[in-house]
């Protein structure tokens, strides 16, 4: 390798937001290079996606080729969310929803869903590196210079006019540039696993993600991921105080079978993975952006996985910057706080507020009243289906406002 390359952009991290902006600037005749640390494919949560997705990939082309690949992968047809609480059911369909845009996506194992877009990313002429490592950044006048290390341990120098991190829960450049600060949310654990879910309940939707709420403590719930192979992705949620010693199987095992319902459906269950375990995932930096660089979805914030936001903030983050990136490149002067800081965080805020409120009950409340308003249900399903930038939705645009009054009125 040359001892100092050179790219218009290099982009660190081949997920989704990723795979995404570098499709649109390569389109856009820039030269791109991703650099991605570990080999696709790759185990990663955040399987169940919100219809939103599928209009950012539709504009970067990729989400011919996941029709194309649904049935293969066994990703599953996805048209809305299912609740549960204490043997109350209730569901959304995001197919009757506020907001203009895709009613429906998939439910995708993540490892072969990131190959299949960074596959296809490279087909259209971006440069991936898998297994090469960014350890060092520095800025300069006109570009910034990355330090790289490749799987062998050799280290090389890249210079970009722009960096863009999409590395997600790697978040390089905010530990490398000491841009982390403490997420607002509690610290909270996810235990999980695959499975064949091997549920006969003529009832169960697969079409839909199942959110349960734990029997006895609100604070906790359960998600369960159905794929088209008859497997799932089943986790539950809570603060670590909830969780004893156990291993991270039989803490699944145990939570699973503290729910009526879900012991009852998952009887006849088989783990087909080692279950798993992340905690403290929620985090937040003090800028999204400077000089030559700017982060992209999870490397900036996540939330919590309760809406299945994290890919949606990934993707719209990337769409959000892409043109930016185009004009930065091509000379303008590009305020990135406020084109692309300060409206990416417009959505945030309004699924923060969401999530916020089902931890407290207020939404929990909302999402299982029985005598719902339908058009404050079609800007509800609109929010869980990923269009939180919608401002012309009230629910987006008075979002703590609103929710509070939705929620008194739905308590009394």
């Amino acid at each position: 390798m040359n001892n100092l390359e050179q790219y218009d952009v290099v982009v660190i991290g081949a997920g989704p937001s990723g795979a995404l902006v570098s499709s649109l600037l390569v389109q856009k005749g820039w030269k791109v290079l991703v650099l991605e640390q570990q080999v696709f494919p790759r185990f990663s949560i955040g399987e169940s996606l919100l219809p939103q997705c599928m209009e950012y990939l539709a504009d970067a082309g990729l989400v011919n080729t996941i029709h194309e690949h649904a049935d293969e992968l066994g990703f599953q047809f996805k048209d809305g969310a299912a609740f549960h609480r204490n043997g109350q059911n209730t569901a959304i369909n995001f197919t009757e929803k506020f907001s203009l845009g895709p009613g429906t996506t998939f439910q995708v194992k993540r490892a072969d869903f990131d190959k299949l877009i960074a596959d296809r990313a490279q087909h259209q002429g971006v440069e991936i590196r898998y297994q090469h490592s960014v350890i060092g950044f520095t800025d300069e006048a006109a570009s910034a210079t990355l330090q790289v290390q490749n799987n062998k341990k050799q280290t090389y120098d890249v210079r970009a006019k722009f960096v863009l991190d999409a590395s997600g829960f790697g978040r390089v450049l905010p530990k490398l540039l000491n841009l982390e600060k403490p997420s607002t949310f509690p610290v909270r654990s996810a235990y999980f696993s695959h499975f064949n879910d091997g549920i006969t309940d003529e009832l169960f939707d697969r079409n839909k993600i199942l959110i349960t709420v734990h029997p006895k403590f609100n604070d906790v719930w359960y998600w369960l991921i159905p794929f088209s192979d008859g497997t799932s992705s089943i986790g539950v949620v809570a603060k670590q105080t909830r969780f004893n010693e156990s291993s991270e199987a039989d803490t699944l095992k145990q939570f699973i079978e503290q729910d009526p319902y879900l012991k009852k459906l998952l009887a006849n269950r088989v783990p087909i993975t080692q279950a798993r375990s992340i905690s403290g995932y929620s985090a937040n930096v003090c800028t999204l952006h400077g000089k030559h660089f700017a982060l992209l979805g999870n490397a900036g914030e996540f939330l919590d996985p309760v809406f299945s936001s994290g890919v949606t903030i990934a993707l719209k983050s990337a769409h959000l910057i892409a043109p930016l990136i185009d004009d930065y490149l091509n000379g303008e002067v590009i305020d990135f706080e406020e084109c692309y800081a300060e409206p990416l965080q417009a959505g945030v805020d309004c699924f923060k507020t969401f999530v916020k409120g089902w931890y407290d009950t207020r939404f929990q409340d909302v999402i299982f009243y029985s005598e719902q308003n339908s058009q404050v249900r079609e800007m509800i399903s609109a929010i869980l289906a990923g269009y939180a930038w919608d401002k012309n939705n009230p629910f987006v645009a008075q979002s703590e406002r609103r929710l509070n009054v939705l929620a008194q009125l739905c308590q009394n």
